[in-house]
């Protein structure tokens, strides 16, 4: 298997071990759906409690780098942490769920087959994915070419995204404004 589809394997493997309810969003996620972009890490919403720290990492096993402290130190702080497979030199971003938004992204992730070994991965839909993308170019300032040619690639592959749930998700994350702006750049290319 490659690494990229052992790696997912693994992950998501010892994320369904461990009962935690997770997304695949990222760079992989919009790849998913149309956008292709290579990455040497993978980014996830998870819906994980600190108590599920030490079970996460030993979930993993020893050909991971997974800090139990480190894990729960950045849940109760809630902030991003990641897991490292060492053999493979694949790192995990784990972003846990604790806004109202990941929570609709956890509970409208679709299964996909990811990688060359069509690895089954719960992913973010092309909307979620889109409104974080949106709101990660917001936060970065708004400069990132890569990011809005992602986020214009979104729309422009996902001709039925549900505009309605995209309005209302855009509103409350404060890109309103980069939606529409995205969209009228995706009309006119």
């Amino acid at each position: 298997m490659d690494p990229f589809s052992e790696t997912l394997a693994q992950v998501t493997k010892a994320l369904a071990q461990t009962g935690i309810r997770y997304a695949i969003g990222g760079s992989v996620a919009s790849s998913a759906h149309g956008i292709w972009r290579s990455t040497m890490d993978i980014d996830l919403v998870a819906a994980i409690r600190p108590d599920q720290a030490e079970t996460l990492a030993a979930a993993l096993g020893p050909d991971w780098y997974a800090d139990p402290q480190m894990i729960r130190t950045a849940i109760q702080a809630g902030q991003s942490f990641n897991v490292i497979q060492k053999r493979l030199a694949y790192k995990v971003d784990i972003f846990p769920a604790k806004e109202e938004f990941h929570a609709a992204q956890l509970e409208r992730a679709e299964v996909v087959l990811l990688g060359v070994g069509k690895v089954p991965c719960a992913v973010t839909s092309a909307e979620d994915i889109l409104l974080a993308k949106l709101h990660w170019y917001r936060a970065g300032g708004e400069g990132s070419d890569r990011q809005w040619s992602d986020i214009v690639g979104l729309i422009t592959a996902n001709v039925s995204l549900d505009v309605d749930y995209l309005q209302f998700w855009a509103a409350r994350l404060g890109v309103s404004g980069l939606l529409e702006k995205a969209r009228e750049t995706a009309r006119t290319e």
